[in-house]
């Protein structure tokens, strides 16, 4: 059992203790955001702005600069998101879950590739092609800044591009080192077919009650 355990947390052993508090805090608020944007519960943003706020300094201090970009970008989009779904669109609903237009698709497109071409610039910028983990990293930003966009949109579709950048994340992580951290993406796949399978129900059923 010793083993095990020391695979999995011995690179601990030379960070400082207020760095692993503020990763296990960081992971606990984050694990909360999913389960709430899974609840559709608006509660998603304030938790997640916590979650992201701690792990952008935390990445920072780790020169970890695409994953702090992807945090760093969370955080703005959550302000965006709050307010979208706070904002009614007639006196007495707010914004619904909806599927993405042809509009939206070709958005999310874009911004995927926009999102490609800056990380690989701020890579370059700061010479942080030193590991095959650096491309990978640029395509995970990519999948999450859509995903993001997405979810503060309340599209369903936002779902898709979670579980795909969960499961890339999972091994991503726990190479780099962070356990707890690919732990947390770990139960945030499982969360996000789950969110995915809620959202689903719910848009059914609100276009059942729009047919009738």
């Amino acid at each position: 059992m010793s083993h095990i355990f020391d695979y999995l947390f011995s690179q601990y052993a030379e960070y400082q203790t207020y760095h692993i508090v503020l990763e296990i805090v960081a992971v606990i608020f984050g694990l909360l955001s999913v389960w709430f944007s899974k609840q559709n519960n608006i509660l998603v943003y304030p938790t997640g702005m916590i979650s992201t706020s701690i792990y952008v300094y935390l990445l920072f201090r780790w020169g970890l600069i695409g994953d702090m970009l992807i945090n760093g970008y969370y955080f703005i989009m959550s302000v965006y998101g709050w307010y979208i779904w706070t904002r009614k669109v007639d006196a007495t609903h707010f914004t619904p879950i909806s599927a993405t237009t042809k509009k939206e698709q070709k958005t999310s497109i874009l911004i995927f590739v926009a999102t490609l071409v800056f990380v690989y610039a701020v890579y370059q910028i700061f010479d942080k092609w030193t590991s095959w983990t650096a491309y990978v990293d640029t395509v995970t930003t990519a999948i999450f800044f859509v995903g993001m966009w997405l979810m503060a949109k309340r599209k369903i579709e936002n779902w898709i591009y979670w579980i795909i950048g969960d499961i890339i994340s999972v091994p991503l992580y726990f190479y780099k080192g962070f356990t707890f951290t690919s732990l947390q993406y770990l139960i945030f796949t499982v969360i996000a077919i789950y969110g995915y399978l809620a959202w689903k129900k719910n848009l059914d059923n609100n276009l059942q009650m729009s047919l009738k």
